[in-house]
């Protein structure tokens, strides 16, 4: 499968809107979806990605949330469903969901809380590759679910044509990148998971990003993504020293967010002027003072005034 052809270079995991009483906004995560499209800054979105806060949402919710963005959407850009969770079973019947209503294509984190082995963790994906014809992005996450998938179990799920590529947060594993692509003999890509890393991931082999800092910044990580495809490496390193800024303000004062989201919500609602900053708790929103650094980053690079 031409997965850059098909899902392009830039994906966006689309962050869901919360009214006042917790529940989904869903019209203005209808808005979201538009205004992302019409920025032209992603290629694909994900939906109920982590950015999205899938793991706080009922199965019910999760399946509302894919029919009304693709409501909203159409075919004016592909959709990814964010169809993981630690229960196998569940897994497939939301993947199944999302073929129902139209999706192109899955993204399945590796199962969290439940420590399995590497044989569970193929188990679990050989079960969802059978029961859908969906291309499957496997989610790989360590840093948040404790497992990590490993390079050779990757490659013994190479055996299912839907397999077709990995979202990787390399922060964690900065050369498995080169691992991944060695042992699939290039039968699957691989998709940064992290900003932060998204030069070091394209630098082994890897073709894009799945992007969280791209609600705001999506014009300026396409530049740098084409400056790096070009050959100019110094300017796509220069381009990526000038967002580091951005993307560190995304993990509050002395880094203390593990999870970026709070941050990189606030920033896209300062940026976009819609009312989408809330996060489900136990996720708490940003103090006053990361507020005022987010401010003063975004004005640098104009996306504030």
């Amino acid at each position: 499968m031409d997965v850059v052809g098909k899902f392009g270079r830039i994906l966006i995991p689309m962050s869901t809107a919360f009214a006042a009483d917790y529940s989904i906004d869903y019209p203005m995560t209808r808005r979201i979806a538009s205004y992302l499209i019409s920025k032209n800054y992603c290629d694909s979105l994900v939906i109920a990605g982590t950015n999205g806060e899938f793991y706080s949402m009922s199965f019910e919710e999760k399946v509302r949330l894919f029919a009304e963005v693709k409501q909203e959407v159409g075919e004016r850009v592909p959709l990814i469903a964010g169809t993981g969770t630690a229960n196998t079973h569940e897994t497939i019947e939301l993947t199944k969901e999302a073929a129902r209503l139209g999706y192109d294509a899955a993204m399945v984190v590796v199962p969290y809380y439940c420590h399995p082995t590497q044989e569970g963790i193929y188990y679990h994906f050989s079960q969802i590759c059978k029961n859908t014809d969906l291309p499957i992005m496997v989610y790989n996450i360590p840093l948040f679910t404790a497992s990590n998938i490993d390079p050779s179990t990757l490659a013994k799920l190479t055996e299912f044509e839907n397999i077709v590529a990995v979202k990787d947060e390399a922060g964690i594993n900065p050369l498995q990148t080169s691992a991944f692509l060695k042992a699939t003999e290039g039968k699957i890509v691989v998709y940064s998971g992290d900003d932060l890393m998204v030069l070091s991931v394209m630098s082994q082999g890897g073709i894009g990003v799945i992007s969280g800092g791209s609600h705001v910044i999506g014009d300026m990580m396409r530049n740098l993504i084409e400056e790096f495809l070009s050959g100019d490496a110094t300017k796509a390193t220069g381009s990526f020293k000038e967002l580091y800024s951005l993307f560190s303000a995304f993990f509050g004062r002395n880094r203390r967010l593990v999870n970026p989201l709070p941050a990189v919500k606030k920033a896209f609602a300062l940026h976009s002027g819609l009312d989408v900053a809330r996060v489900r708790p136990p996720l708490m929103e940003i103090e006053e003072d990361e507020v005022a650094v987010l401010k003063d980053t975004l004005r640098k690079f104009g996306k504030i005034s």
